[in-house]
């Protein structure tokens, strides 16, 4: 019989049917998640080639990896595509959903019109808009088409702006993931609230900015989790549009390791690249569950 204190069971043996059947999954956490990592950071400081071995070399993979200049392209290209991509996901993501919270006529029509470019897998969005800014058949032809035969826009041809066409195709599908999730927040908040600024007089941007955004900041929180986790690994969006060009002028380090692995036949500095990714993530992830688990523990 299980040990009791005050008529009850112990901690241990608590929900003992839920934690049984956890232990499968636990355990290929351990095994696929938790080894493989350890597995690839370990053959980061091998010279492994087409396949892996361990014949260490030292930080030879990340010095060769920090002088390609390929890698360091890729390296600001991922910056600025997830620094915008942070900002304007957020900010329309929660106008759309501010503007959907006034109860308008059809919202279940615009929040499924919103959320559609979700459903999409990223080689599809990313087809779609090298068609749309293809400057043969896009918008450029189109508006060329309608007399301005002096306009311009072929970002996706153009290596200095190549980057910002892939964030539009960014934006346009993970847009209306934002915007549900801030809706989500937005009905969390009590109406009470919104019937005191009323009352007291406060302009609606007032209410929003000093009253509503701080009350939602564990649904900030989890959408940058949820963003940034997204930025990091972008891949599909540069393939399906550009495949790295022009020349490797829109290179992010998702596809460096791609092209290393299986392309190169280089693992070591495939692995090597992942590490560096793992890191990214890291520093993205480990605030989060301080800032989410941490204060919640100190408060208690």
């Amino acid at each position: 019989m299980a040990n009791t204190r005050n008529g009850r069971p112990s901690q241990v043996f608590r929900n003992l049917n839920s934690k049984v059947a956890s232990i499968p999954m636990v355990l290929t956490a351990s095994v696929v998640f938790v080894g493989g990592t350890i597995w690839t950071v370990v053959h980061s400081f091998t010279n492994s080639k087409l396949l892996p071995r361990l014949n260490f070399v030292g930080l030879d993979q990340y010095e060769r990896l920090w002088n390609s200049n390929k890698w360091l392209i890729s390296i600001e290209n991922l910056f600025i595509y997830g620094v915008l991509t942070l900002i304007f996901s957020l900010v329309i993501g929660f106008v759309l959903a501010a503007l959907l919270d006034q109860k308008i006529r059809f919202e279940d029509t615009f929040r499924t019109i919103f959320l559609y470019p979700f459903a999409l897998s990223f080689i599809v969005t990313g087809l779609v808009w090298q068609w749309i800014l293809n400057p043969d058949f896009g918008i450029q032809a189109v508006v060329r088409g309608l007399g301005w035969t002096s306009f311009n826009f072929d970002p996706l041809y153009n290596q200095d702006i190549v980057i910002y066409g892939i964030l539009i195709a960014g934006l346009w599908q993970g847009t209306g993931l934002v915007m549900c999730l801030m809706l989500a927040g937005l009905r969390g908040i009590d109406e009470d609230i919104w019937k005191a600024t009323r009352v007291d007089g406060i302009p609606m941007w007032k209410t929003y900015l000093f009253i509503v955004i701080p009350m939602m900041r564990p649904v900030f929180v989890t959408t940058l989790v949820i963003i940034a986790s997204g930025i990091v690994r972008v891949y599909d969006l540069v393939v399906a549009q550009t495949s790295g060009g022009p020349g490797i002028a829109s290179e992010v380090p998702a596809k460096y390791v791609y092209d290393a692995m299986f392309l190169s036949q280089n693992l070591g500095q495939g692995f090597a690249a992942s590490t560096m990714m793992l890191v990214t993530v890291l520093i993205v992830i480990v605030p989060w569950a301080y800032l989410e688990f941490g204060r919640r523990r100190h408060r208690g």
